[in-house]
């Protein structure tokens, strides 16, 4: 893992699923262009970067907010979106196994963290977790941008829905960017 220690660090999946989704949803063309305005160190190390590979996290949020220029006016939603492609698509791939489990609470309660493999830092924890509905809260790490918090909204919705659960509904019901101590996510489910 490159950088210091409390530096918050993100593996290359985010970056490499962000821009899977963009070309997907929007085209080579916006790919081509959101790459463009990023500045060119931020460029050449997130394209480097390895699916399991660590790199700063200011780099892939940079990535985000770029996109987030381009995309937000044409769908507004578009990291939430971004967040269910991402455990949908490569986050199956990589961690079926955490993934896929008898019920949307085992996945919820079990020991391996699927928020540890895609970040350096804090965890995402249920604080109540009952039959059809949990809440999730975020603890050792500053989410930094709203748009951290809307990927893992999508993020919340898709793997429980590989968990089991349908008509699953997941809300960001505290954010530190509205002034709560805490980020946390209530999901239900049927």
């Amino acid at each position: 893992m490159r950088g210091h220690a409390a530096t918050p660090m993100a593996r290359g999946s985010t970056v490499q699923t962000t821009l899977e989704f963009i070309r997907q949803r929007f085209g080579e063309d916006d790919v081509r262009a959101l790459l463009a305005e990023l500045a060119e160190d931020d460029r050449r190390e997130l394209l480097a970067a390895g699916t399991t590979d660590f790199l700063p996290y200011d780099r892939v949020l940079a990535l985000w907010n770029a996109a987030d220029a381009r995309l937000s006016r044409r769908q507004p939603d578009w990291m939430e979106e971004a967040g269910a492609f991402a455990i949908a698509s490569l986050g199956q791939q990589l961690y079926g196994g955490i993934l896929r489990k008898q019920s949307p609470v085992e996945f919820m309660t079990q020991s391996v963290s699927l928020f540890r493999l895609y970040y350096s830092q804090g965890s995402i924890e249920p604080v109540e977790a009952e039959s059809g509905r949990a809440v999730v809260r975020l603890s050792g790490m500053d989410a930094v941008s709203p748009l951290f918090c809307a990927r893992q909204t999508g993020g919340w919705r898709c793997a429980l829905e590989l968990a089991g659960g349908r008509e699953v509904r997941a809300r960001h019901v505290r954010c530190t960017f509205e002034g709560d101590a805490f980020c946390e996510w209530e999901v239900r489910w049927a």
